[in-house]
């Protein structure tokens, strides 16, 4: 069971320290059992008990700032080190010290910054994609949900709304005299 002085004492580590620091496998889940249990306690209303109600209402306030505190330093330190990684690869050491939660963010910002660097050299190797697959709109009417090329569904629509949508729709679009081109 996790304590106010556990919260604490990792929200001054990481404070304190350069590398991410080790946090128990199911820390949020222990965290969230923490704020819980003490804000059953705060919520109750018993004179025999005020001070420590008052002092438990206190102590989940400054647990709630801790841990938002700890998650933000944390989440500083993890873009430092997707930025590192993007450049030279990531020391199995901090990657080991994430949380689960903390590795899916570094895992989905590695392929941004991938799929980032990919347009930016087809841009500087002059092939840039010079035919545009959208073009933008204006709904002369309503128009409820289409299929996309894609298979996906767009919509609905509202009359006057712009859209930037697939062209071949948009054209669709355009000989029904449901929308215009946007200028």
């Amino acid at each position: 069971m996790i304590t106010y002085n556990d919260i604490y004492e990792a929200a001054r580590k990481e404070r304190y320290s350069e590398n991410l620091q080790p946090l128990v496998k199911n820390f949020i889940k222990e965290i969230s059992n923490y704020l819980k249990e003490k804000k059953e306690i705060s919520q109750k209303e018993d004179e025999d008990f005020s001070d420590v109600i008052i002092k438990t209402k206190k102590q989940l306030e400054n647990a709630i700032t801790l841990f938002k505190e700890l998650m933000l330093r944390r989440r500083k330190k993890i873009l430092n080190l997707v930025l590192i990684a993007a450049e030279t690869g990531i020391s199995k050491k901090d990657f080991d010290n994430m949380l689960t939660i903390e590795k899916d963010l570094f895992e989905e910002l590695m392929k941004c910054i991938d799929t980032s660097d990919k347009k930016m050299n087809k841009n500087l190797n002059g092939k840039n994609n010079l035919e545009q697959k959208n073009t933008l709109i204006i709904f002369k009417e309503n128009v409820d949900e289409l299929m996309g090329l894609d298979g996906n569904t767009i919509g609905p629509f509202e009359k006057g709304q712009i859209a930037n949508i697939q062209k071949e729709i948009a054209q669709i679009l355009i000989d029904d005299e449901k929308a215009e081109l946007s200028e």
